[in-house]
């Protein structure tokens, strides 16, 4: 017979256990974070430094091609674990120190002398961090359980920004005093300290791998066409769509921010990525909120809205000049909208997944996500000397509305998801 006190224990045991999960996630987001910037935003910020053309720039931003072809490898990851740590923790570590050994390797070379050695050792980084996020989304999908996906997911997206703000606004700081090849070191020798957080994160209940190729790299495809039927397209769709002006706004916004109000590497650093990521940090935390109380719809539909209108700020910074206060407030406003509205985003995504193939199904659903934040950046460097600065703002708002209107045709098939969730 359980007398009282192991009754007691055991509920300690539970809720410990469920910190722990919770809290293991949110740590190995920071190290899915941090290499985002240095082959996205930071590398953006040297080649600018270093005198790059804005044609070169826009170029640049395609390195990240890896976070929207993702989905093709990711059956590897759902039918062959390695040989330690599990399906999922094997993988995530591997890829932790290959983004190490990139990031250490970019540090010995330049813009001006070595463009193409930096942007291959960038494709390179993107490749490896792509696919240790395959890993950790499923091994977040595994782990947290229905109740605890909430809060898990804003953990996750709070450790996630907080490595952006390491990689982004501690990068730009210490490029404008120590140069980019050290802040590149220091983060690569940060990247292979990650895998001690991978050591020590729990296992999630192992499901058994596909048995073929044939199973791995069809069934998932398969079963989320099974089971959403005619609305299957209608999900892809909206995954590219939902965070599209979003990703449209920030896909030149460093080369902006030096270029048109001129302010310097250290005023970006401590005032727009540190004030600004940190309010992405609150923005995931308040997501996390938001969904444990309002259902999915509306919490879409309506951070939809804000994402589209934040972005009409940055006109503001066209006119200001280097003033850091309107600095501060037009790029803390739009991440922390952009922190809780992808909070909300990625619980949806969350709640698609069927867990047996969540790295393919989770890679194909992120990496649709991400096709505006990797695609959009020669299309921004082409449109900004045809319209200006001021009407492409305007443009990247309004180029909200199909997602939105997405959301609204979508909002019976949102209800279910969130049901079936819920169960």
């Amino acid at each position: 017979m359980r007398t009282e006190r192991d009754e007691v224990t055991a509920e300690a045991a539970t809720v410990s256990g469920r910190r722990w999960r919770v809290l293991s996630i949110g740590l190995l987001g920071f190290s899915s974070g941090l290499p985002l910037a240095l082959s996205g935003p930071s590398l953006q910020a040297w080649f600018t430094t270093a005198g790059m053309s804005l044609k070169a720039i826009g170029w640049i931003t395609l390195i990240g091609q890896a976070y929207v072809l993702k989905f093709l490898w990711s059956p590897l990851l759902d039918r062959l674990p390695l040989p330690w740590l599990g399906r999922r923790r094997g993988w995530i570590v591997l890829m932790q120190l290959l983004c190490g050994a990139a990031l250490i390797s970019m540090s010995f070379y330049t813009p001006q002398g070595a463009a193409s050695t930096l942007a291959f050792l960038g494709v390179l980084l993107a490749f490896a961090s792509a696919t240790q996020d395959i890993a950790y989304d499923a091994h977040r999908t595994d782990l947290l359980r229905p109740a605890e996906r909430g809060w898990g997911t804003a953990a996750a997206q709070g450790g996630y920004r907080f490595g952006m703000l390491v990689s982004g606004a501690l990068g730009l700081i210490l490029a404008d005093r120590f140069g980019w090849p050290w802040v590149y070191r220091l983060m690569g020798g940060l990247m292979a300290a990650g895998t001690l957080v991978t050591l020590l994160s729990p296992d999630a209940p192992d499901e058994q791998p596909a048995r073929s190729f044939t199973e791995a790299i069809v069934q998932p495809f398969a079963d989320f066409f099974q089971r959403y039927g005619k609305v299957a397209l209608a999900w892809l769709a909206l995954m590219v769509l939902y965070k599209l002006c979003d990703a449209f706004a920030l896909s030149l916004s460093t080369t902006f921010l030096i270029r048109v109000p001129q302010f310097s590497l250290t005023q970006i650093g401590t005032i727009s990525k540190t004030f600004g990521l940190v309010a992405g940090l609150l923005g995931a935390l308040a997501g996390g909120w938001v969904v444990t109380r309002m259902r999915l719809f509306p919490a879409l539909l309506w951070l939809g809205v804000a994402q589209a209108l934040v972005n009409l700020g940055y006109i503001w910074l066209v006119h200001s000049g280097p003033d850091v206060y309107a600095m501060g407030l037009v790029v803390s406003t739009e991440y922390f909208v952009s922190g809780v509205g992808s909070t909300a985003f990625v619980v949806l995504v969350t709640a698609l997944c069927n867990v047996r193939y969540s790295a393919t199904q989770f890679a194909l659903l992120s990496s649709l996500a991400v096709v505006g934040r990797v695609f959009l950046g020669p299309l921004a460097a082409w449109l900004v000397p045809q319209v200006g600065w001021s009407m492409f703002f305007v443009i990247t708002a309004l180029s909200a509305i199909p997602g939105l209107l997405l959301v609204i045709a979508l909002r019976h098939a949102i209800h279910r998801v969130e049901l079936a969730q819920a169960r």
